[in-house]
């Protein structure tokens, strides 16, 4: 049998070599995670743009019927007041 550090040298080599191969696929699978990540977070940001000016559109649209609906009631109210002031 040979001296111990003969064994555990070689041993320490290939578990070394296995750990930088075991590295470099998740480097590689991590990269291809991120980019499909990424390009997930960019379509909701797309997604989430297209939501808010809807909602500003849509905000606009009942500020300018209310507004109308405001308009045509003072309207009215002038014409209650100008008839009661006339009895």
């Amino acid at each position: 049998m040979g001296e111990p550090a003969d064994m555990i040298l070689p041993l320490l080599r290939e578990m070394r070599a296995e750990i930088s191969d075991r590295f470099a696929a998740m480097g590689e699978d991590n990269a291809s995670r991120h980019q499909l990540v990424m390009a997930r977070l960019d379509k909701l940001e797309e997604q989430q743009g297209s939501f808010r000016h809807a909602l500003t559109a849509d905000t606009w649209m009942s500020k300018l019927l209310t507004g109308e609906f405001e308009e045509r009631i003072e309207a009215l109210e002038k014409k209650v007041r100008e008839l009661e002031s006339q009895k």
